[in-house]
């Protein structure tokens, strides 16, 4: 098994696992130019948080949303059958005071039940100076009402927030990363991340998946995913899936 009884545990009970090591230097070195070449050409600013579903027209995003490794972590914790929702890559530039406040993912996704999960991929080093991503344990047994946060420097959307006490945050655990690492986390779990402070980029690639037995609400303000069957089969015919625009690894 890719992941171990005891990872398999740490997700059901806390809503996270971290550290899991998917590609070696060399590997990693390798994505990491390859998001060098596209920041290039795309530009910083929309390379800080614009840059969604990019795995549909870069093949070194698909590369890495269908890595066998991180496939494998995740049909340990979801069973077999893999629908990828979607992919967002995050630059956090520094040094400046940008955060993203604490929050859970599948609020706004418009999901029937809010189950996913993200396996977020280390394109950079990714540590407490640079600011790294953070969790509350536990926190991923249902929704809270989200806010505003008020704060200039929001990275988040609508500026949403949850709100969370001082004995909640005191536990929150840092997801230290070395590039080709990644951390998967429950889509409900309470997140986020503090200012990069240093002058390094800090770049993490989020890659979402469900199973197939979700449901997208029935909206007009719901986002249309773009789900695309990645292991198993979609029994349920809940989503329109799309055709993989590459072939798999």
């Amino acid at each position: 098994m890719a992941l171990t009884k005891e990872q398999i545990r740490a997700y059901e009970t806390e809503g996270f696992v971290s550290g899991i090591r998917v590609e070696d230097e060399t590997g990693a070195l390798y994505y990491q130019h390859q998001f060098d070449a596209l920041e290039a050409k795309e530009g910083v600013e929309k390379c800080q948080i614009g840059m969604l579903d990019r795995h549909l027209d870069e093949q070194f995003i698909w590369r890495l949303a269908t890595h066998p490794k991180i496939l494998e972590c995740i049909e340990c914790l979801i069973g077999p059958d893999i629908l990828l929702l979607a992919t967002h890559a995050f630059c956090k530039y520094g040094p400046q005071e940008k955060f993203v406040a604490w929050h859970q993912d599948v609020t706004y996704w418009g999901l029937e039940p809010p189950e996913a999960l993200t396996a977020w991929y280390a394109i950079d080093d990714s540590d407490r100076e640079n600011g790294c991503m953070r969790v509350i344990p536990g926190t991923h047994l249902g929704l809270r009402e989200h806010g505003k946060s008020g704060r200039e420097g929001n990275l988040l959307s609508v500026d949403q927030e949850v709100p969370v006490g001082e004995d909640e945050e005191k536990h929150a655990v840092d997801f230290v990363l070395k590039a080709g690492e990644i951390s998967i986390h429950h889509g409900t779990i309470i997140h986020g991340s503090l200012p990069n402070r240093s002058t390094r980029r800090r770049c993490g690639l989020t890659i979402r998946y469900i199973p197939p037995w979700v449901k997208p609400q029935k909206s007009d303000s719901v986002r249309r995913w773009r789900a695309i069957l990645l292991r198993g089969e979609a029994k349920y015919g809940n989503f329109d899936t799309t055709p993989k625009p590459f072939p798999m690894s």
